[in-house]
């Protein structure tokens, strides 16, 4: 599925142009979905937390029972040698991906050594906050805990649950909804963390091995820490963010995106967010916070 526009894939040592196939039919990965993937963002002449993507990658082929071929400095390496085919004004998403040709014996489990490696690079443009609406909704499709699914690895096998998130909020008019874990408490989106404000401080909920705590959220917390905001990371259910003065996303495709809308609620594009996303900006092209 391409996303955007251009097109490079590295495969097997070098770059093809275009949406190159990279899996057999009878790839254990194809039909056992064993594969694992990241995501990174390079836009404006910057690829913020590059290197820890593809350390991520690498410790998902690793929970997956996957033996990565390559370790996370070469993975950029050839990353950011793709991105130089490209315009350098372009706004690209970068997904490193692995998954396994062969299983064992069993058939279900994966060959670890037969792990295949793959790494797309597609023109996408970074989605602006405003204008536009982004609204949110509370989905009915809860989130896997880790005894239930492989929830410490960016596994495609995963993303089904997110789809049909995402599929059911549009249908009844939203862009995207809060998904809770088997406890009832919130995880996230279908596709990116959360986080609200009340009061002027921020909360967002605590890992508790449902959900992925992602990079982009990770670096935003330590840049409003830094800037003397207070960050909590906390048990949250839907009646919190019912009482949230302002909303906002992190993820790797928007960095940081206002919510403009919860349920039958409009929320302003607050001074928080707003300031997340400067200081994110400001870190992504400077390596410092404002």
């Amino acid at each position: 599925m391409a996303l955007g526009g251009k097109i490079a894939t590295w495969f097997e040592g070098r770059w093809h142009e275009g949406n190159l196939p990279v899996m057999g039919a009878a790839d254990h990965g194809t039909w056992q979905g064993t594969l694992v993937f990241d995501g990174a963002r390079f836009f404006e002449g910057v690829a913020p937390d590059l290197d820890l993507h593809c350390a991520r990658i690498v410790r998902s082929a690793a929970a997956m029972g996957l033996s990565a071929p390559m370790e996370a400095a070469e993975i950029e390496e050839i990353i950011r040698a793709g991105i130089a085919r490209f315009a350098p004004d372009a706004a690209l998403y970068l997904r490193p991906m692995m998954w396994s040709c062969e299983g064992s014996a069993a058939i279900i489990d994966p060959q670890p050594e037969s792990t295949a490696v793959a790494i797309c690079l597609e023109e996408l443009p970074m989605p602006m906050p405003m204008p536009g609406e982004m609204a949110l909704t509370v989905s009915p499709f809860r989130r896997p805990r880790q005894d239930t699914a492989l929830t410490e690895a960016k596994a495609a096998c995963l993303y089904p649950n997110n789809g049909r998130i995402v599929a059911e909020a549009k249908r009844r008019g939203f862009n995207n909804a809060l998904s809770l874990d088997l406890e009832g408490k919130v995880a996230e989106t279908a596709s990116t963390n959360v986080f609200m404000v009340r009061g002027g401080e921020v909360f967002t909920p605590v890992p508790n091995g449902t959900f992925l705590a992602g990079i982009t959220r990770a670096r935003v917390i330590d840049l409003l820490g830094r800037e003397g905001l207070a960050v909590h990371e906390v048990p949250l259910e839907v009646s919190d963010f019912v009482e949230a003065e302002e909303i906002f996303l992190t993820g790797n495709a928007s960095k940081v995106m206002p919510v403009t809308r919860f349920e039958d609620a409009h929320l302003q594009y607050g001074p928080v967010a707003r300031k997340a996303r400067e200081l994110y900006w400001a870190y992504a092209h400077e390596g410092v916070s404002l």
